[in-house]
């Protein structure tokens, strides 16, 4: 499924530009007009990326990302900022960014660095341990039980290595929504709970907890 971004900038036209773009190469972008918009959005979606401006209303996109690394956020992040002195670079750097570009941007040259970073944060777990006879694949997708496999839907094994891949943390029905549908698909929030409900019976029921109104989370020490 498509990588998720998250985009704080505060001139509409610049924004949307870099969303058609984004999209236009199979991404999932969110976008933000101020730092607190941005920091909302941040606490209630997972992203693989995030590309600030800095000079944006209420909280400055420096000081956004220093309390999102402060928060244990790592999620990687790429300043575009029309500020080019050597103060501001060391500044962006200090606060936790990836990189740092100026405007005005190439977005082909944005793309190219873009893919490079994501690949380099992309986690590097092949397979996981769910019990002692049970393994999930990541490569393959694969549930195995004393080295069978066990037949699960795409969308099952979709959700279930998304699920792994955030164990302990809670998974939202948006997350889920962003994560097995692609925008042209016909979304349904009953097929996410048939398709837990299928996870649970398959793994454990103790394994996957409901967060009532939120979304699930796997409890790796149940």
């Amino acid at each position: 499924m498509s990588n998720k971004i998250l985009i704080l900038e505060d001139d509409k036209l610049f924004i949307e530009t870099m969303q058609d773009f984004l999209e236009e190469e199979n991404f999932s972008v969110d976008l933000a007009y101020d730092g607190e918009e941005a920091l909302n959005k941040s606490f209630q979606n997972r992203y693989d990326l995030y590309l600030l401006d800095v000079n944006v209303p209420y909280i400055n996109g420096f000081d956004f990302l220093k309390e999102l690394r402060e928060a244990g956020d790592k999620t990687p992040a790429i300043f575009i900022t029309s500020l080019n002195d050597k103060k501001s670079l060391s500044t962006g750097f200090n606060s936790g960014c990836d990189d740092f570009l100026k405007k005005p941007v190439d977005l082909d040259e944005l793309l190219f660095r873009i893919k490079a970073i994501i690949a380099r944060y992309k986690p590097q777990i092949k397979t996981i341990k769910l019990d002692e006879n049970t393994i999930f694949d990541f490569a393959n997708l694969q549930l195995q039980r004393e080295n069978k496999n066990l037949n699960l839907s795409p969308k099952e094994a979709i959700l279930l290595k998304l699920l792994l891949q955030n164990r302990d943390k809670i998974v939202t029905k948006e997350m889920i929504i962003d994560y097995l549908w692609n925008p042209s698909e016909n979304i349904s929030e009953g097929s996410i709970r048939v398709y837990i409900n299928n996870l649970k019976k398959i793994i454990s029921k103790n394994k996957i907890k409901n967060i009532r109104g939120i979304g699930y989370k796997f409890e790796s020490k149940k």
